[in-house]
């Protein structure tokens, strides 16, 4: 693979960037164990700050099988670290602002180190035990909908959808045993996975079999699922359609699919593919330029945007997922800006919009002001 110039100064600077802040927090750290004057060897922390630090990007370099299981363990250190890093900086700047505070008034700064260096400290490892808790405790939230179309044979839908469930080293067959637990309770007509099925490598989807789990998702009219951006960066698409269409479930690539003579399920490839896929994506309009508007449409397009394409091409509820909704605090707040809906609901115009926050989680296992969920959708049609 070659690398444009200007893209290598961009990867090199990132890493000089990364590098400083986990500097910064390694100080921080020392001067918080010296306040408290507990003894320790400065050459082991840094080793283990490093490990930490670059194991998620050392896991995922191509290494030997007999040494794979150690990248693995690397790639799961390094993906609680982001969580560390970015709250941890947080919070080492607050603390660190307040110390120059104490400073200029001539207070005593060793009692403050020792005081709110401890509090940060329990902060972080308490937000990150109860954002676990959150991430792999996944709630069912529900919404209810009127669709101005009649559905002919149906009457009303019941649909379960699942968004970036991101099988992986990290999500695994465990919790995909909650989904089906979760799905079957609710008895769906119909089960809708709007991309991010798996995460970047298809390599443990494969390893531990993940796909046994996963066929028991069972729906009444069927299980279908569409493309996200990490089944392309995983690069294996091919090879996981395939495995999904061996347990039963369809994988919709810019692809409508009729039931019953009823009502239309459109699944759009991600958006990725426009600038990767060797054929592009479609555009909903052409998508859906064939279609008898009198019947209800469903898209399934997994980023959340091009609401108003979508709404002048007749879709009646889009579906999407991908923003995790910032997954914990604060990346909300830029989700938010991203996206016109980076979660919940809206109208625009006629068309319905849901966004969901998704069942799995992608890097830290953590989930603080987002939850783990499935969103349940009660159709009503037209009689």
């Amino acid at each position: 693979m070659k690398f444009h110039p200007r893209m290598v100064v961009i990867i090199f600077g990132i890493l000089i960037l990364y590098t400083g802040i986990n500097f910064y927090l390694g100080l921080n750290l020392m001067w918080w164990l010296d306040s408290l004057d507990i003894g320790y060897s400065s050459l082991w922390l840094w080793m283990i700050l490093s490990v930490f630090a670059y194991g998620y990007i050392i896991g995922r370099i191509p290494l030997s099988k007999y040494i794979a299981p150690v990248a693995r363990l690397l790639k799961v250190l390094g993906s609680c670290w982001i969580y560390v890093i970015e709250i941890g900086l947080i919070l080492a700047l607050i603390v660190d602002l307040g110390g120059v505070v104490v400073r200029l008034v001539g207070g005593e700064l060793l009692t403050y180190t020792q005081f709110f260096g401890t509090i940060a400290i329990v902060s972080l490892v308490l937000s990150m035990v109860v954002g676990m808790k959150n991430a792999y405790s996944p709630i069912v939230r529900k919404y209810s909908i009127k669709i101005d179309k009649k559905g002919r044979q149906f009457h009303k839908l019941n649909v379960v959808v699942a968004s970036d469930i991101h099988l992986g080293n990290l999500v695994g067959n465990r919790h995909i045993r909650r989904l089906v637990k979760q799905v079957d309770v609710l008895k769906p007509d119909l089960v809708l996975l709007p991309g991010d099925v798996i995460d970047d490598s298809i390599e443990p989807f494969l390893r531990k079999e993940m796909s046994k789990e996963l066929a028991k998702l069972k729906a009444k009219h069927g299980v279908y699922a569409i493309l996200g951006n990490h089944e392309y960066y995983g690069g294996h698409i091919e090879q996981y359609v395939q495995k999904m269409k061996e347990i039963g479930i369809r994988v919709l690539q810019d692809e409508v699919v009729e039931l019953h003579d009823s009502l239309y399920i459109v699944g759009r490839k991600d958006k990725t593919a426009e600038s990767t896929g060797p054929e592009g994506r479609v555009a909903v309009g052409e998508l859906t330029a064939d279609l008898m508007k009198d019947k209800p449409i469903i898209l399934l397009d997994h980023q959340p945007t091009m609401f108003q394409q979508a709404a002048d091409a007749g879709v009646d509820l889009m579906l999407s997922g991908h923003t995790h909704r910032g997954q914990y605090v604060p990346n909300h707040l830029f989700t938010k800006r991203l996206f016109e809906l980076d979660w919940g609901y809206m109208r625009k115009h006629a068309m319905h919009v849901i966004v969901s926050s998704g069942f799995g989680f992608w890097g830290p296992p953590v989930r603080l002001g987002s939850r783990s969920e499935i969103i349940h959708v009660t159709i009503e049609f037209d009689l």
